[in-house]
């Protein structure tokens, strides 16, 4: 259980320095903040984008994260280390969009964060069916 809190707490983390990030960015914002969230290419509009994006995703992460942690209380390692890994990849993504061109521009990061997040979410929902479908 203690790698699924720490886990969900990284992610926590995330969540919340993305957008404490944004609020930075709205006020350092010269141009109106409509311009600046049109922008592609401006910082606040990657700002917002990485915490949406960090939002959209983190939430399932974590219930999948807790479940499995309540499931085996003295995790296998292999369950830790794709726990680290969706993790990171959440991390790596948001990385990919921060210091990345355009938003709508692939990169290296957000591409490897991206794929990170969708294997792992896979995972350790097929892990999750398969527990439960025991129990039946």
């Amino acid at each position: 259980m203690a790698y699924a809190l720490l886990s969900v707490g990284v992610l926590g983390l995330l969540v919340f320095f993305l957008g404490a990030n944004v609020s930075r960015t709205r006020r350092s914002v010269t141009v109106t903040q409509n311009e600046a969230e049109a922008d592609p290419n401006s910082a606040l509009r990657k700002a917002i984008r990485a915490h949406g994006n960090c939002i959209e995703y983190v939430p399932m992460l974590s219930l999948m994260i807790l479940a499995l942690g309540l499931r085996f209380p003295l995790m296998p390692p292999w369950i830790a280390a794709l726990m680290f890994t969706a993790v990171a990849s959440r991390y790596v993504h948001a990385i990919g969009i921060l210091t990345g061109g355009s938003v709508y521009e692939a990169n290296l990061l957000k591409s490897i964060g991206a794929i990170g997040t969708y294997l792992t979410g896979i995972v350790l929902s097929v892990i999750l069916i398969a527990h439960a479908a025991a129990l039946f």
